[in-house]
């Protein structure tokens, strides 16, 4: 599901899963819910515990599980330039109903909607709109016009209209480190990939169909499967090792470049991966790629050979890695070929349709 699929109807409804647009119209939970409200960017396992709590509540009192969130971003409508997200639109939904999440309000964030105060927010979307028993927000929670609303403002509107307001505190890796959206998005930028993983809870991946390209990988020996990227902006730029889900009952191991192509002076971001002994059709199917170690940044090249034997260079590091990471299920992302076997010694790079061959 994408952006302008919801933008074009009132609501959407997946597996009893509903998704609203609009800040005004009926009440949407005439029996009453219990309220989850925020950006929700990657659903880390902050926003997890959050959510977690809701539906307990919820299933407890025989109330609603719902959430109110935003898209665009707020932080992403004021900003001058464009945010990384951690998630698009379709993976946030999915995860909301992953974590047991029966209604959404994803209003629209715009002009209007920032104009508008914490008291009438809570008033009119939060009351009426989502005849809430009980909010739950991070204890740093602000809303409403220039962030003017807080937990304490909350609170007070809760015992004149009715309903409780309960926080949780910040969520916290095994290493003592405050779990954000904001940290998430420094570590992906920076290649910290392993430590990202631990604060959301999972590692990042960015999903989506596979599209045709302009077939200069498979000239050069390095057929790639591409995901447009849109107007999504990623935390995440360069080449990386990478493993892909949605082909194989298990990850497959490959190398993938994100970005504008410098060298063929492209403009639309893309994520291009190069899958290691693999040789199949994927156009129009959805992968997930998993991002495992960053290599290098994108760069210029003096001409095509010298691109190539960079290519090469990344394939045998990204194999090397990935020959030495174990994925969650133990299984090693770089020692199977397509054939599903096992295999051990080393590799040659040859310019081939299949990428990498066993010699």
């Amino acid at each position: 599901m994408q952006a302008n699929d919801l933008a074009s109807s009132v609501h959407y409804t997946l597996r009893m899963f509903k998704v609203f647009r609009d800040a005004a119209g009926p009440c949407l939970a005439p029996g009453g819910s219990v309220l989850a409200v925020g950006a929700f960017d990657g659903l880390h396992r902050g926003h997890a515990a959050l959510l977690r709590r809701v539906r307990e509540r919820a299933d407890a009192h025989g109330l609603i599980s719902a959430v109110v969130s935003f898209e665009p971003l707020p932080r992403a409508f004021f900003s001058r330039a464009p945010l990384p997200r951690l998630s698009s639109l379709r993976e946030k939904l999915c995860g909301f109903r992953g974590a047991g999440i029966e209604l959404v309000l994803l209003l629209r964030f715009n002009a209007a909607l920032a104009a508008m105060t914490a008291e009438d927010f809570v008033r009119e979307v939060i009351v009426k709109r989502m005849n809430v028993r009980e909010v739950w927000v991070g204890a740093d929670f602000r809303f409403g016009h220039r962030r003017a609303g807080d937990v304490a403002l909350l609170q007070t509107l809760g015992r004149e209209l009715g309903f409780e307001v309960h926080t949780l505190e910040a969520v916290e890796a095994e290493e003592g480190e405050r779990v954000s959206a904001t940290r998430i998005r420094e570590l992906l930028a920076a290649g910290g990939f392993a430590q990202a993983a631990r604060l959301l809870g999972r590692p990042f991946t960015i999903g989506g169909h596979v599209v045709r390209g302009n077939r200069v990988g498979h000239e050069l020996g390095y057929p790639t499967a591409n995901i447009r990227m849109g107007r999504r902006v990623s935390p995440v730029q360069g080449i990386c090792a990478v493993r892909v889900h949605g082909i194989d009952a298990k990850p497959w191991p490959g190398v993938a470049s994100l970005g504008v192509r410098p060298m063929f002076d492209g403009r639309e971001p893309l994520l291009e991966t190069h899958l290691f002994d693999f040789d199949g059709d994927l156009y129009g199917r959805r992968i997930e790629v998993e991002f495992v170690a960053k290599l290098r940044d994108e760069d210029k090249f003096a001409d095509l050979d010298a691109l190539k034997m960079q290519m090469e260079r990344d394939a045998a590091q990204a194999w090397e890695i990935l020959s030495r990471h174990s994925d969650d299920n133990g299984h090693c992302g770089g020692e199977r070929a397509r054939d599903g076997r096992l295999h051990a010694g080393s590799y040659e790079t040859k310019a081939l349709g299949s990428g990498f061959q066993r010699r």
